[in-house]
């Protein structure tokens, strides 16, 4: 974002020490310096000091105006009037956002025009008198915070709770709320009916604030959620070998709502490890087996997804190396959470506790903390070493892959070899059930039915798979072609 300016004024000799207070804090505090940007005259070189029109101008570029009022009028100009009042009449007629500090109890010691000038601010500007540079930062700082939870930049509730700036109703997808709808209602009993309106969904769950569409909102049904929340995407990565090099033999940015994020995430993963197809011995449909199980792989992507920090310019990253996935998000572990935690019986804390409802209302999450126990559990129960979690610059989530389960070989030209593996996913669940479905197919080898149908007709041209019968009751023959 752009910094926001700030121009200090005030007499430079009699208030040297508390200038000197304010830009240290103000470029050493990590909230202040990551939103501010203030300007002081004495950091400017004492050869480009043209004091008739510099500070001027500064005045007109700033945001906001601090003015300091102490004993000291300061110099006057032919219209006797000091550099200090002549900025603050600037700010003034500028329509500029006016903080004004005094220095002291005792007007009748000022001089008589900044006597004056102290009851001309009077009307609401002055926020504080102080005595100490100590006690002119902390009251800087507070209407500093003001400011930004008035303007909506920071606030005290979660960031999804926010109002999305410039978004509006019709910047959400009325087919996208209805999807939700349908899913909810049938996974977790959601209690709205199928045709309610996109109001009466969003105010059911809380995505409206004072009617303005929020953060959230625009995250689970925009139309197109990085218009308004750039950093909101995923990249993936695919890398043959133990460490981050180039060139990326395959490297993907994928954007829409969280749920597309996910879904296509979990699909890039899935479509690049190996897959296992069982027997039928149990029962009438052939067990599949992903290295790494896909609940592990969906937990750590939905977990990225839904508690990473939305106020960071840092995307959501999946990394897939020859020996393990690594999932990174801007965020970090709650308070009441630590790394040691995760390992145990723990409660839920959401991020964006207004995302995460409808995620879990669509099956996407789990509100009673379970999923890196589940998540343990699966890889154990898969013979893969513990997830391992740790938390530096954002939350990270690795998951180990053993070699030999046909993970990491270099390849030449892995986006046609990506294909032709799913097509030969494909194939072995065709041979174990013929009457497996498109929609079966997609959910055993994880990628969209689209996708699904796509493969299917790259196999029916190549003459290697066919129809027979109607779609509905017929069955897939895997034809010679297939056999070759």
């Amino acid at each position: 974002m752009t910094p926001i300016r700030i121009f200090i004024s005030s007499v430079q000799k009699e208030f040297a020490d508390e200038r000197a207070a304010l830009r240290d804090y103000l470029r050493g505090d990590a909230l202040m310096r990551r939103f501010f940007e203030v300007f002081f005259f004495e950091d400017v070189p004492a050869a480009d000091r043209r004091t008739d029109n510099l500070y001027l101008d500064e005045v007109r570029r700033c945001d906001i105006y601090v003015g300091l009022f102490g004993n000291d009028y300061g110099s006057e100009n032919a219209e006797g009037l000091s550099p200090t009042e002549r900025e603050f009449d600037l700010a003034t007629a500028e329509r500029k956002y006016r903080l004004i500090y005094v220095r002291g109890t005792d007007d009748d010691a000022r001089h008589p025009k900044m006597r004056a000038l102290v009851r001309r601010a009077e009307g609401g500007l002055i926020r504080k008198r102080f005595n100490t540079p100590s006690e002119l930062v902390a009251g800087l700082y507070a209407a500093l915070v003001e400011y930004l939870e008035e303007k909506q930049l920071i606030r005290s509730g979660p960031f999804d709770a926010a109002p999305c700036t410039k978004a509006t109703l019709e910047h959400l997808d009325p087919e996208r709320m209805a999807w939700f709808l349908r899913t909810a209602r049938a996974t977790r009993r959601f209690p709205l009916a199928p045709g309610a309106s996109p109001a009466d969904l969003l105010e059911h769950l809380n995505l409206l604030d004072d009617g303005r569409v929020t953060n959230a909102a625009v995250l689970l049904f925009g139309k197109q959620p990085q218009r308004f929340l750039i950093s909101s995407e995923i990249k993936c990565a695919h890398f043959h070998g133990t460490e981050v090099a180039k060139p990326i033999p395959s490297y993907q940015v994928y954007k829409g709502t969280v749920f597309d994020l996910v879904d296509a995430a979990v699909d890039f993963v899935l479509g690049k490890i190996a897959l296992s197809v069982g027997t039928r011995e149990a029962g009438p449909q052939a067990p599949v087996r992903y290295e790494i199980p896909k609940e592990v792989v969906a937990e750590a992507i939905v977990n990225a997804v839904a508690h990473r920090d939305y106020t960071s310019n840092g995307s959501v990253q999946v990394m897939l190396f020859a020996d393990r996935l690594e999932v990174w998000n801007p965020g970090t572990l709650p308070p009441s959470l630590t790394l040691e935690k995760l390992r145990q019986a723990h409660g839920s804390v959401p991020g964006n506790p207004l995302l995460a409802e409808p995620m879990y209302l669509t099956g996407y999450i789990e509100r009673m903390g379970t999923g890196t126990r589940d998540m343990i559990r699966r890889c154990t129960e898969a013979g893969l070493p513990e997830p391992e979690f740790a938390v530096s610059d954002g939350f990270q989530t690795i998951i180990r892959r053993i070699r030999g389960r046909g993970a990491g070989e270099p390849r030449e030209k892995p986006r046609e070899e990506t294909r032709e593996k799913t097509r030969d996913k494909i194939l072995a669940l065709i041979a174990a059930n013929p009457s497996i479905s498109t929609n079966e197919l997609a959910e055993q080898i994880g990628i969209t039915p689209k996708g699904i149908e796509w493969q299917i007709q790259q196999l029916k041209r190549a003459g290697q798979i066919k129809r027979v019968g109607p779609k509905k009751g017929g069955r897939w023959e895997i034809t010679e072609g297939g056999d070759e």
